[in-house]
């Protein structure tokens, strides 16, 4: 009775420590906010680094990892001929298998995988984009050539797919799909493509199509984002020509504002912080819009100009306390802008390129936990820091893992990582990595 006693309180511990402990079961987080909420975190770096739990193998892929249940979803690529180039303005042409993977998110250990063939003709080759999202026992992963799959969470049971160039006319862009799936309510909303078909509602248990809306020369990158204001909930569009404000419920347009990213290259999510809402891409895509307290709509505050705003490409800028967070495209450097007026307050590449390198698109994303902030950037590196309009500074380093993809003459590792149970879960084109966050280890 009393090994049966000690036994059933064990377990009602681990499941109330599961229960406690955040997941991180989409991109971006919970909240799709960038913030980890967790508590029972490390505040410092110990001298002798961080404690790797587990290493498992992947293939190729720039799609971060989700954590949601105990288990980590993560997409990739297993080439089987071809050559990954890299080239920015060639498609690479290539054969393998594309794959979503589930791990136990303790051990590492491989629970289940789903792979089907996936030939792709995209420029930047080296896998999927999109990290999986997971709801309800579902996961619903989005391939680099428009493979939407919806799986059991369990087991990897096909439950519904769809395939947007054959059902949509959508074409894959240049550089792939890579606009996250996003799951709220009872939809899953997708970046498609095709004649009225920018943007795609579904039934998240059936796939049954809710409605479809917009149409653009470029579908864009920009994963679809939900925001609250004036009462109503509005889903926000940006495709490559400009940003756009939906209901939900039907797909039809709030209101519109032109903005124009270089060769459709709308690519970081909107960023809302009181009633602004900002967004940027490459060229001089960048705006600050003022949205309406009393109805749906939004007029421009300001644009960018060459020497002010961020412009951003793989990183979503963080907005806090009058500031904007970002690595800006042309600079490499994490910059911190003034909202009122886009004024430049400072500018490192200490946390992205290194301040004896340089070059185009250094990357370093951004995660706020408590009033710090964890950054995991291309050399595989994870800062903690501490941002405010005086600028950056710099807690503690710790090398995770190995760039494993050439761009633009240098080496990096471009995957959004997860944080959940107090932990970090990253990857590169070789393995997973989960390292322990906890307090007190």
């Amino acid at each position: 009775m009393r090994i049966a006693t000690v036994c059933s309180l064990c377990s009602l511990l681990v499941v109330a420590a599961l229960a406690a402990a955040e997941d991180w079961p989409q991109w971006l987080g919970s909240n799709r906010d960038s913030v980890w909420r967790e508590e029972g975190v490390i505040e410092q770096f110990l001298q002798d680094g961080l404690t790797v739990k587990w290493r498992a193998p992947v293939a190729l892929g720039y799609a971060g990892p989700a954590v949601a249940e105990g288990k980590v979803f993560v997409m990739d690529y297993v080439l089987r001929s071809g050559e990954v180039k890299n080239n920015p303005s060639r498609r690479d042409e290539l054969e393998g298998t594309e794959r979503v993977l589930c791990f136990d998110a303790g051990s590492g250990e491989l629970l289940w995988k789903h792979e089907y063939v996936r030939p792709y003709n995209v420029s930047f080759g080296g896998g999927p984009r999109c990290t999986p999202a997971v709801d309800d026992g579902r996961v619903y992963a989005l391939g680099a050539e428009g493979n939407l799959w919806c799986l059991d969470a369990r087991g990897g049971r096909p439950i519904w797919a769809k395939d947007f160039a054959k059902q949509y006319g959508a074409k894959t862009p240049i550089w792939g799909h890579a606009a996250h799936p996003l799951v709220d309510g009872d939809a899953v909303y997708c970046v498609v493509g095709g004649e009225g078909s920018v943007a795609v509602a579904f039934d998240k248990r059936t796939g049954r199509e809710l409605w479809r809306a917009l149409s653009a020369g470029e579908q864009g990158y920009c994963p679809p984002a939900m925001i609250e204001h004036a009462g109503k909930r509005q889903l926000l569009i940006w495709h490559g020509e400009s940003l756009e404000s939906l209901d939900p419920q039907t797909g039809e347009v709030y209101w519109t504002v032109a903005l124009k990213p270089s060769y459709g290259m709308a690519i970081a999510a909107p960023r809302k912080v009181g009633n602004l809402l900002f967004a940027s891409g490459y060229g001089d895509a960048a705006a600050l819009l003022k949205l309406d307290d009393a109805k749906p709509g939004a007029e421009v505050v300001w644009r960018g100009t060459p020497k002010t705003a961020l412009y951003s490409a793989t990183v979503t800028p963080f907005l806090e306390e009058g500031m904007i967070y970002g690595c800006d495209i042309s600079t490499s450097a994490l910059m911190g802008v003034r909202i009122e007026d886009a004024e430049r307050l400072w500018q490192t590449l200490e946390p992205t390129l290194g301040d004896t390198r340089r070059g185009r698109y250094g990357t370093a994303f951004l995660v706020k936990h408590e009033d710090r902030f964890f950054l995991f950037n291309e050399a595989g590196d994870l800062i903690l820091a501490k941002l405010s309009a005086e600028g950056y500074e710099e807690l503690g380093r710790f090398h995770v893992l190995d760039p494993s993809n050439k761009v633009f003459g240098r080496q990096v590792v471009w995957s959004h990582p997860a944080f959940a149970g107090k932990c970090l879960f990253a990857r590169n084109d070789e393995e997973l990595v989960c390292v322990s966050l906890a307090a007190g280890e």
